[in-house]
């Protein structure tokens, strides 16, 4: 019994440590993300490596109050983002044609790329607990391939703006 105990509680302890060492923060290097976009098109961190910067930013879900707007915010303020030599994203752990169907109905000028497995959400440590659905969450990639920044307070509205003026405050280069 003496040894169960003790094996289960090395058992926790590693559990915790993997989860507390999978935390991303500024400065540590990006998961390299492969996904396929709202558009068919898949898409990898090797992709813009050594030339662009990337944004990403995670929502829950397709279709709901909360990231319909913040999606749309995006989709308005697209010009001031693409000022900057940037590659700009959502995701989303829902599947291809979901988010496809979302895009549409938007009209968005940009991919969500889809996540249905969350192997990429877990990566990136966004995961919602007990579901298969992302944190709203918003990573900022330098063109090496490090976080810049991370953004866990996102205001949905104003999201477009917001990543812009972020992208200024970063010194990521205009085009």
């Amino acid at each position: 019994m003496k040894n169960f105990c003790l094996m289960f509680a090395l058992l926790g302890f590693a559990m915790v440590t993997t989860v507390v060492a999978a935390e991303l923060k500024v400065g540590d290097d990006a998961p390299d993300f492969k996904m396929v976009g709202s558009d068919g098109k898949t898409y990898s961190l090797a992709d813009f490596k050594d030339k662009q910067a990337v944004v990403i930013a995670w929502f829950p879900r397709a279709f709901t109050g909360g990231c319909t707007k913040e999606c749309k915010s995006m989709r308005e303020f697209g010009k001031d983002i693409k000022a900057y030599d940037v590659a700009y994203f959502t995701a989303s752990c829902d599947p291809q044609q979901k988010n496809a169907d979302f895009a549409k109905s938007l009209d968005l000028d940009y991919p969500i790329l889809c996540d249905p497995e969350t192997n990429n959400a877990q990566a990136f440590g966004v995961v919602a607990p007990g579901k298969n659905a992302a944190a709203r969450k918003t990573f900022y990639i330098g063109k090496n391939g490090k976080i810049l920044a991370i953004d866990s307070a996102v205001k949905t509205e104003s999201h477009g703006k917001d990543i812009a003026e972020k992208l200024g405050a970063l010194g990521v280069a205009k085009k």
